[in-house]
């Protein structure tokens, strides 16, 4: 009996990686695509299973004041908003050609992450993706986690981030070739 579970879990393994190889001899890899339902589930969940579950638990040794917002604000206008827009939407030049796109950092899908997990992203990167691991200090990437919490409340501020950078609403990708 247990060899034919494995002859037909090898059999299955075999099938799926035959019309993979198939697939994608017919179809290609193109990160103009938009994902399937199917590769958005496999990269929440490999995002998810690269995070160390003690991640989870880690609280932000850093306070959102006005202060730390408006100097992470900066860093972020400088390093991250190439990718992710100024207001955290990932609708770039850039973000417009990875694959997968960079996630609309102020929508429930990073939100919901906990302090630990997105600090551990912005340090280790996501594999697979267009995030890098930065590395960096401690504080400084403590403090880019306080201004993904603060993304959805933008207000005035984006104008600062837009002297910084340069990015207008006009270098968002357009549908228009």
């Amino acid at each position: 009996m247990w060899k034919a579970i494995v002859l037909v879990i090898i059999a299955v393994a075999v099938a799926v990686g035959a019309w993979g190889y198939w697939f994608l001899t017919v179809h290609g890899f193109s990160a103009r695509e938009q994902p399937s339902a199917f590769e958005n589930v496999l990269a929440t969940n490999l995002r998810r299973l690269a995070t160390p579950p003690e991640a989870k638990n880690v609280s932000n040794p850093i306070p959102a004041t006005p202060e730390n917002i408006a100097e992470a604000r900066d860093h972020f206008a400088d390093h991250c908003a190439i990718c992710h827009g100024n207001d955290g939407d990932g609708k770039t030049q850039i973000g417009s050609g990875l694959y997968p796109p960079p996630p609309d950092l102020r929508q429930p899908r990073t939100q919901n992450l906990g302090d630990g997990e997105i600090f551990y992203i912005i340090k280790n990167g996501i594999r697979f993706t267009g995030m890098p691991g930065w590395g960096g200090e401690g504080d400084e990437n403590w403090k880019l986690v306080v201004f993904i919490r603060h993304l959805p409340h933008l207000t005035e501020e984006i104008e600062s981030m837009r002297k910084i950078n340069r990015i207008e609403e006009e270098d968002k990708p357009s549908h228009h070739h």
